[in-house]
């Protein structure tokens, strides 16, 4: 099934993916990086999944219900039309000690017959699920997680065996049907009562939309702003306060591709941008969460590119013998980026305490310490190599890490400046500011390109290079012309590539293009960014709103890890940019 075909799940600790065809494909339990408890969408054959799908051949139409992540799916048949309605269910406070994915079946008109399938994952092979009847319920065990199919009345098993179970229903106008799993790892399970899990449905849906009622957005645009500040909500892990940079490992950026990563753990880049849309869109405790979570891991593991979503390092990259989606391969768990060693995540993080504070809030006596030493930090190592925004194996001057560095001692100085961080260093700040700058300016500009380039001594671009509009880095001139250089060169269509030369290699990258949409708006050129992002937005139109990393900007095709925080969070930056602009 095509990526677009899914829509998502969630409720603050894990992420669930259900396809347009009533299978839900991927969910890993009961956490965002545990080990899959359904995974068809990387193990195509022998993968795990939960299907509800019409016997009869079928017409289907998709919605959220509006400002909420609660799913609808109608299927309409020559017999009929139903609707089933899912959710990863949460209570009236908050989220639940245990995984629940309910899924109501709802009859519309004359009489619709379906087909469940419920098949567990081995995880490639590594366990062996079973089944067994406890208390009269039936019961699932896969490697420590412990599980319930739980069902009404109306729901008839027709088979199971170890590997799972399947059944079927019959649903007429006006009738409801409920399949839920309640599921837990090492820990006893509550087991709720059909009535309970139905309710649930509803009241979750009602807490999203409590939720998305605060956050300050105005018509035309607020559908669409809602649509990603939901995805990305969730992606906050509430466990910890970490922001997951997506919900999914391995979905390629090119079908048939090796370049294939798991994105289920906490970018210092992403988050920091993610916690800078909820300050821009009113989501102030969702900010202060993962604000004090990057703080902390700062401060007890040093800058690290990322980190697990319960804080410290990211596991090694390491492979599983999975035949991945599309056939492309490897599927991989881990990654190895937590090694690397990036100058943009000084940038992002003072980037993100400098919109904190701006925001009206205050940093703790702690915090600003903390901040302090990598300023100094920042100052001592500018110089030096780095493996860039793009986590690549030649380390290089990267122009955008320089402006990165830039931006740390620019917005470190603007802190002390209004009194939230210690003024022992500031003036030293300030000189690094200035020759870090200089740095740019003689080595990383090309006029014969009129552009800054990838790096100094090549005419390679890269397109990242547009943030440095938003970060008040240089004057107007060299900036537009850098961007009119990158729309020349790394544009496709409503898309554009993460820098030259990836055309061949992956898709187009679509935070890129919202990142030169907020730069033109910047830049004074507001008609060409609306069109650009109008463009942008409705070659996306293919789905639910749940977008990707990447896309194919000859098929469309969607492309890489999703929901992808980062395309979410770019998007609402640039929407928000609008309502700025016109204020």
């Amino acid at each position: 099934m095509a990526l677009e075909d899914y829509g998502a799940l969630g409720d603050g600790r894990s992420v669930a993916l259900s396809g347009a065809d009533g299978s839900i494909d991927w969910w890993c339990v009961p956490n965002l990086d545990s080990p899959p408890l359904f995974d068809r969408l990387l193990d195509p054959a022998d993968g795990g999944y939960f299907s509800i799908e019409p016997t009869e051949a079928y017409r289907v139409e998709r919605r959220y219900r509006p400002e909420s992540n609660v799913l609808e799916t109608t299927f309409a048949t020559a017999s009929g039309k139903a609707r089933i309605v899912e959710s990863m269910n949460s209570g009236s406070a908050g989220r639940l000690p245990w995984c629940e994915l309910a899924r109501r079946i709802e009859g519309l008109e004359g009489r619709v017959h379906f087909r469940m399938q419920l098949r567990l994952g081995r995880r490639a092979d590594t366990v062996s699920p079973y089944m067994q009847v406890i208390g009269g319920n039936d019961v699932f065990h896969v490697g420590r997680v412990l599980g319930l199919c739980l069902r009404s009345q109306g729901v008839t098993i027709t088979m199971k065996e170890d590997a799972g179970l399947c059944a079927s229903v019959s649903i007429a106008a006006g009738e409801q049907e409920i399949i839920a799993i309640v599921a837990g790892e090492d820990e006893p399970l509550v087991v709720p009562t059909i009535a309970e899990i139905s309710a649930r449905i509803d009241t979750s849906d009602e807490e999203w939309r409590v939720w998305a009622s605060k956050i300050v957005h105005e018509e035309p645009s607020r559908p669409l702003l809602i649509r990603s500040a939901l995805a990305l909500k969730l992606l906050l892990f509430s466990p910890s306060g970490a922001i997951a940079a997506a919900a999914t490992t391995s979905l390629p950026e090119r079908i048939g591709g090796d370049k294939n990563y798991d994105y289920r753990y906490a970018w210092v880049r992403d988050a920091g941008y993610t916690i800078k849309a909820f300050l821009r869109i009113g989501a102030q405790a969702e900010a202060k969460a993962a604000l004090s979570w990057l703080l902390k891991q700062l401060e007890e593991h040093g800058p690290r590119v990322c980190y697990s979503i319960w804080g410290g390092a990211v596991p090694d990259a390491r492979s599983v013998a999975v035949p991945g989606y599309g056939a492309s391969s490897p599927v991989r768990v881990g990654n190895i980026a937590t090694a690397q060693h990036q100058h943009g995540v000084y940038g992002d993080i003072f980037e993100t305490a400098s919109r904190f504070v701006e925001s009206g809030n205050i940093l703790d006596s702690r915090s600003a310490e903390i901040l302090s030493h990598l300023a100094d930090e920042c100052a001592d190592l500018w110089r030096q190599k780095d493996s860039g925004m793009w986590e690549l194996p030649d380390k290089e001057h990267y122009t955008m890490s320089k402006i990165s560095c830039w931006q740390a001692l620019a917005r470190a100085v603007e802190l002390a400046d209004d009194g939230h961080l210690p003024t022992t260093c500031r003036d030293r700040w300030a000189r690094e500011r200035d020759r870090v700058e200089g740095w740019i300016a003689e080595h990383c500009w090309s006029e014969a390109l009129g552009a800054y380039t990838f790096y100094p001594g090549t005419d390679r671009l890269d397109a990242s290079i547009a943030l440095a509009v938003r970060f008040r880095f240089d004057g107007t001139d060299r900036l537009r012309r850098t961007m009119e250089a990158i729309d020349r060169e790394l544009g496709s269509g409503p898309y554009h590539y993460r820098y030259s030369g990836m055309e061949q290699e992956e898709g187009c990258f679509l935070a890129c293009t919202f990142w030169m949409v907020e730069a033109w708006a910047l830049l004074g050129e507001k008609a060409k960014a609306e069109q650009m992002f109008d463009s942008l937005i409705d070659a996306l139109d293919l789905g639910l709103g749940v977008y990707p990393e990447m896309a194919d900007p000859v098929s469309g095709r969607y492309l890489g890890n999703m929901p992808q925080g980062l395309t979410h969070l770019a998007l609402v930056q640039a929407l928000t940019i609008f309502v700025d602009e016109t204020q």
